[in-house]
C-alpha cells in the first residue's frame, strides 16, 4: 500500500519574499529566516525538517513504548537542529531529540532500562529519520523518570 502526500505552494517574488504552502492540515506562510538574511515572516525548510523529524520520532516513540507495555504518565520532547553556514553553503548537520519519559509510579529498574533502550531504538523506526540518515547526524538524549 502506498500513501501519497501532496503539497501546493505559492511564492511571491524573489529570494527575500514570502509564500504559502498547503498540505492536508498544514497551511502556513513560508520565508527565509531572518537569521539567514530573509524576512522571517513564516516558517522555513529548516524548521519544517526539524518539525517532521521531531513529530515522527515522538509518535514512533509513543507507539513502541505502548507496544512494549511500558506505561507512561507523560511523554514530552525538546528537539533542536544544527545548520552550518560555511562559505555561503548551508548544511543541515544534526538533529538532537531530548525526550522526557515519565513512567508510572512503582516502575522498576527493568522498565527504566527498557524505556531507555526503546527511546534510543525509536529513531531507527521513524520514517523521517530513515529518510535523512546518512546525510544528517541523528542523536537521542532521553531522560527517563518515575512518577512519585
Amino acid at each position: 500500500m502506498k500513501h501519497i502526500f501532496k503539497l501546493e505552494g505559492t511564492w511571491n517574488g524573489g529570494r527575500n519574499s514570502e509564500g504559502t504552502i498547503e498540505a492536508g492540515n498544514l497551511k502556513t506562510r513560508i520565508s527565509i529566516p531572518e537569521g539567514m538574511g530573509g524576512p522571517g515572516v513564516g516558517t522555513n525548510p529548516d524548521e519544517m525538517l526539524l518539525g517532521a523529524a521531531a513529530t515522527c520520532y515522538l509518535i514512533t516513540l509513543a507507539a513502541v513504548l505502548e507496544r512494549s507495555g511500558i506505561e507512561t504518565v507523560s511523554l514530552t520532547q525538546a528537539s533542536e537542529a544544527v545548520v552550518d553556514v560555511t562559505n555561503n553553503i548551508f548544511t543541515y548537520e544534526k538533529i538532537i531529540h531530548r525526550p522526557q519519559i515519565v513512567l508510572k509510579a512503582g516502575s522498576g529498574e527493568e522498565e527504566l532500562r527498557k524505556a531507555r533502550l526503546l527511546a534510543e531504538k525509536a529513531e531507527g523506526s521513524c520514517m523521517i529519520s530513515r529518510a535523512v540518515a546518512g546525510n544528517v547526524e541523528l542523536q537521542t538524549e532521553p531522560v527517563i523518570l518515575v512518577a512519585e
